[in-house]
């Protein structure tokens, strides 16, 4: 059997935004409980040099859009990066996930060899269309969620594993 790119790219990102989308809700509720401001949750930073929160999810978002639409060769719509709750974040998840559904199989299929330059302010950095999708697209896509959710985990938000996987 031959890979999909389709399958293999977008119903995998649909998927952890998905799942991203139930660990904010999370968050909110912790928050909401303790009688916090949902800003100190969007802020959390791991480490001094690290994006918050907030942006964790942002970049997780826009890998995910901006990804598979090079491998489509259309231009992605663009967020302005202004969230500032749990819901406005969770409604980005959610314009992402109703954009990436709007993609077809014969859209994204047969792009494992398509040359993808990405450029960078550190670098240009050149993919074929399949370790673009397994090496930078769900890579980041994933890396970017766990981030979020170790930070909320971090902050005494109930998460567990089957939150991050999310429930199929």
């Amino acid at each position: 059997m031959s890979l999909s790119m389709y399958q293999a790219s977008v119903p995998v990102c649909i998927h952890a935004l998905t799942a991203l989308q139930g660990v904010l809700e999370k968050g909110k509720a912790h928050a909401a409980a303790k009688g916090t401001d949902e800003a100190n949750y969007l802020g959390l930073r791991q480490a001094p040099d690290m994006l918050p929160l907030a942006t964790q999810v942002r970049i997780a978002c826009d890998i995910a859009k901006r990804g598979v639409s090079r491998l489509a060769g259309v231009e992605a719509p663009a967020h302005e990066d202004n969230e500032a709750s749990f819901d406005e974040l969770k409604a980005r998840c959610q314009s992402v996930i109703d954009y990436l559904k709007t993609f077809k199989p014969e859209q994204i299929d047969g792009t494992e060899d398509k040359d993808i330059l990405l450029q960078t302010p550190i670098g240009d950095f050149p993919f074929k269309g399949q370790g673009f999708v397994f090496g930078f697209i769900l890579a980041n896509v994933h890396f970017h969620s766990t981030m979020t959710y170790a930070l909320l985990r971090g902050a005494g938000v109930d998460l567990g594993k089957g939150d991050y996987l999310g429930r199929s």
